[in-house]
């Protein structure tokens, strides 16, 4: 479903006029598609933020004059400090067809211990209606055991979307936690120089103690 917002036609460009756009808590955009010039707009700068939150958002854009607009997200430009929005890419959309997204991908449940859970693609590209796009794709984990795979033929898209991703690359698999030979081996020597250390140390310390002892039977 489109996010409805009254925007209005950019008429000064430029950094400080990109600058007095957002210190009215507004955002600058481009809407660009299908062989049109490019339009210029400002959006509303809280309505556009909660909506941003998917990176596939789709808007309804609707001028001062009446006319209105499709537009679904391309590129997301963010504050580099604050991530606050300086720029939104918008494609233009038609009702009826459709667009290729990529989608990002969740996993939800545990895998049996000690087995993990490693997603090698954080999303898939599909193509879905422009008016239906998902916000997100879940993949079950829950029970799975050392060794199952995932291949982005198998996973179970949203009603509708095709799948553009190649659909033997993986995107998923349960597999035992790592070790790290090289650190497992230096916390190995570490412990083993602490105890050295500590039987030296213990060493150092009797050969004193006797050294005490004898002074002292020689002063009496």
């Amino acid at each position: 479903m489109a996010e409805k917002l009254n925007v209005e036609k950019r008429e000064e460009f430029g950094k400080g006029a990109a600058r007095r756009i957002r210190a009215e808590h507004k955002v600058p955009a481009v809407l660009y598609g299908h062989g049109t010039e490019p339009l210029h707009l400002v959006l509303p700068g809280h309505e556009t933020a909660l909506a941003a939150r998917n990176a596939n958002a789709l808007f309804e854009l609707v001028l001062p004059d009446g006319e209105t607009h499709l537009g679904l997200i391309k590129e997301i430009q963010r504050h580099p400090l604050r991530r606050s929005l300086t720029h939104l890419d918008l494609i233009l959309v038609r009702r009826g067809e459709k667009v290729e997204v990529d989608i990002p991908v969740f996993m939800t449940g545990e895998p049996v211990a000690p087995a993990i859970a490693v997603v090698d693609q954080q999303a898939l590209t599909l193509s879905v209606d422009a008016l239906n796009v998902p916000e997100s794709i879940e993949i079950d984990v829950e029970g799975k055991e050392e060794g199952f795979q995932l291949f982005a033929g198998d996973v179970t898209l949203p009603s509708g979307a095709e799948l553009v991703t190649d659909a033997e690359l993986l995107v998923l698999s349960v597999q035992l936690p790592r070790v790290d030979e090289e650190l497992e081996a230096a916390i190995e020597e570490a412990e083993a120089g602490g105890a050295e250390a500590g039987a030296e140390s213990s060493e150092e310390s009797e050969d004193s103690e006797g050294e005490s002892s004898e002074e002292s039977d020689s002063e009496e």
